[in-house]
């Protein structure tokens, strides 16, 4: 039985004056490298966008950001350009320790799907690499953390558990968009009735 520790989506635009700032997100910084010492396994999660996404409103006129679209036969919110490939904002937190992170799962790169999730495009048709390095490594026991608890962290879990792994939420090392003011706590519950453990 191995455990590691999945870090989600901890990068430059999600953090106080980025492109899609999640409230609160830099108090993450200092909880997440104190977690990080409990840990011998660690993976992160990078959003990694094509300028060109189509996620990103400003590529979907004449819709507004935050609009919710159908694109190719699924429900897509329009969000604001972020971690755009090779971008600053792309780049991971400052003050972040990554000096012992085992491997960076990359999502996000088809212009044409969204990835919330750490394993897989919201479609489901593309995986990430991310179970195939986890089952190489025999991990069975995974605790994520990150942003945003309604979106990636959320999806991420829900995936992990139904790919049989045993998943922790480390609740106070997330923070959440809350697009609605109860989208968080509606995703803790979707997670711990899925079989996650909030912690």
């Amino acid at each position: 039985m191995g455990s590691a520790l999945l870090l989600i989506d901890l990068q430059r635009d999600f953090m106080a004056g980025g492109t899609l700032a999640v409230p609160d997100a830099d108090a993450l910084i200092p909880i997440i490298n104190d977690l990080q010492l409990q840990f011998d396994f660690i993976v992160a999660t990078q959003d990694w966008h094509p300028a060109n996404h189509s996620c990103f409103a400003a590529n979907q006129p004449p819709h507004k950001v935050f609009d919710v679209i159908e694109f190719n036969g699924i429900s897509q919110v329009l969000w604001p350009e972020h971690c755009v490939q090779q971008s600053i904002g792309a780049t991971f937190a400052p003050g972040l320790s990554t000096d012992r992170w085992r491997d960076i799962i990359q999502k996000g790169t088809n212009p044409l799907i969204d990835s919330y999730s750490g394993f897989y495009d919201n479609a489901k048709i593309h995986a990430t690499v991310l179970h195939e390095l986890l089952q190489t490594n025999h991990i069975t026991h995974l605790t994520l953390a990150g942003v945003a608890t309604d979106y990636c962290v959320k999806y991420t879990a829900l995936d992990a558990i139904a790919l049989g792994y045993h998943v922790s939420l480390s609740l106070n090392a997330c923070r959440g968009v809350n697009l609605q003011t109860t989208d968080s706590d509606r995703a803790i519950l979707e997670m711990k009735a899925a079989g996650v453990i909030i912690e």
